[in-house]
């Protein structure tokens, strides 16, 4: 599917947060496995990701580990990334780009930190979300620009 025709605002430099939706394309790569490296998270997680076992308990420099088929790196690990969706349940209905609630308290997060677990890192997972005014040491974000 096309996703940059979504109808979602840029600033007026052209630049914004990523859906869920766009997050999870861009993570999974073109893969439909757990992982964009795979189903086998645990014996190959250390060499894609930062994460609880490799990070010295600290956020790392970009680029350091694999890249995805889309060569984007530090898709999973190293820090969560905000979406720019409110956290929502999502719609059982089969849909074209979606996008999150209008209206919520807490913004999406993907993709896992450096303080977590294999679980996090699934391309899927978005069990995680925060207070867009809460700020900690294990969350960042990623940025698209317009094409």
């Amino acid at each position: 599917s096309n996703l940059t025709n979504m109808s979602i605002n840029y600033s007026k430099n052209g630049y914004r947060l990523p859906t869920e939706a766009e997050w999870e394309y861009a993570a999974k790569a073109g893969t439909s496995t757990n992982y964009w490296w795979g189903n086998n998270s645990i014996d190959s997680l250390n060499k894609y990701a930062w994460n609880g076992n490799n990070s010295s308990n600290s956020t790392q420099p970009v680029a350091q580990k694999g890249k995805n088929a889309f060569g984007l790196y530090d898709m999973a690990g190293d820090v969560w990334q905000w979406c720019n969706d409110w956290y929502g349940t999502y719609s059982s209905s089969v849909q074209a780009n979606p996008t999150g609630p209008t209206t919520g308290n807490n913004r999406a997060d993907r993709g896992g930190s450096w303080y977590n677990g294999a679980t996090g890192f699934r391309s899927a997972y978005r069990a995680y979300y925060g207070d867009p005014v809460f700020r900690n040491f294990g969350t960042g974000f990623r940025i698209v620009s317009r094409p």
